[in-house]
């Protein structure tokens, strides 16, 4: 019975002890937190995922789910406090502010540095600048901003937008498209479908909007919170962004191991067979990451400022919405 005893008191210590080990108890004390993305995993996206497969926000504390957006986008779903964080872009972000009473959503990073958007033509078709765009076809979102944006660009160069044949853009695969003669020209992001061009061999020119006038080179995508999130606790939304930039920073430094850890984290299957695209993607997207800035994420406040100039002189904007709907406070106490 002595022995049977003490076997029992044996077997309770090893089982308590067992029950506390790292791998039964990894989420007990840690912070829930949900991350809404705008689109389906992408090398946008790499620095997340290398920050949740290598532990960095388990480090800070932190309970990472990331999701997809919902039919009414990431924007509503955070400022409904459905989503901690969530994607965007400065020039979509815009319609979220420039409302009486503004979405309660603030830009807390930049994702990339610079706009790395622009135009996609056939290689040959004269299209390699803003002016070539004139008798052509182009796929278009009908977005204002964007048709804005295309003939502010067509007009640095005297040309005519109204000369400009637009019908709707249903494009999933942009050189494809273009290869197949169903437009003419689409706006894509370099990173992504520049890139594809290259990976597909379809020969290609590009123009991109930074290149034509500074006031368009605004900040897409970017990292948003929600702003009573923020002000409530703001020691944890520094802790996502310690970790969120740990996870850049080992991308930029690291592209193809970087870029398998996006691909063994993608759980919607859209990147599977995709692995020749996202090597040569996260190749050149590592170098926009931080740029020429002090470091990840930090924002510009003179760029950001003019890009909402731009709009609001354009008469895109019923309010001038410079000088709100970003900061670097919560950013720079991440260093």
């Amino acid at each position: 019975m002595k022995n049977l005893r003490y076997l029992a008191v044996l077997s309770s210590a090893a089982a308590a002890l067992f029950a506390c080990t790292p791998a039964f108890c990894a989420n007990e004390d840690l912070t829930e937190i949900t991350f809404c993305l705008d689109w389906t995993p992408n090398t946008n996206h790499t620095g997340i995922y290398a920050a949740q497969a290598l532990g960095y926000y388990e480090e800070e504390g932190l309970d990472v789910e990331i999701v997809q957006p919902p039919e009414n986008g990431a924007v509503l779903m955070c400022a409904a406090g459905q989503a901690e964080f969530a994607i965007d872009a400065q020039d979509t972000m815009a319609a979220s502010l420039d409302l009486d009473e503004p979405l309660g959503v603030t830009a807390v990073a930049a994702m990339l540095q610079h706009n790395t958007s622009g135009i996609l033509s056939r290689a040959g078709d004269g299209i390699d600048s803003p002016a070539g765009l004139e008798n052509k076809v182009y796929s278009t979102w009908e977005s204002p901003i964007e048709l804005a944006m295309l003939r502010y660009c067509m007009e640095q160069e005297n040309a005519d937008f109204d000369k400009v044949t637009l019908i709707p853009n249903d494009i999933t695969d942009e050189p494809a498209a273009l290869a197949a003669n169903q437009t003419d020209a689409v706006w894509v992001f370099y990173g992504w479908s520049g890139i594809n061009a290259e990976v597909e061999g379809v020969d290609c020119d590009y123009w991109s909007f930074s290149d034509i006038s500074p006031e368009l080179d605004y900040y897409t995508p970017v990292i948003l919170a929600n702003n009573d999130f923020l002000s409530e606790s703001p020691d944890i939304a520094k802790a996502f962004l310690r970790a969120t930039k740990k996870g850049y920073e080992y991308a930029a430094e690291h592209p193809q191991e970087a870029a398998d850890l996006l691909i063994e984290g993608d759980n919607t299957g859209s990147l599977t067979g995709a692995r020749d695209l996202v090597y040569a993607s996260q190749e050149w997207i590592s170098g926009q990451y931080t740029a020429d800035a002090p470091a990840w994420g930090v924002f510009d406040e003179s760029r950001w400022n003019a890009f909402y100039s731009w709009l609001y002189s354009n008469g895109l904007t019923t309010h001038d919405l410079s000088g709100i709907g970003f900061t670097n406070e919560y950013l720079s106490e991440a260093e």
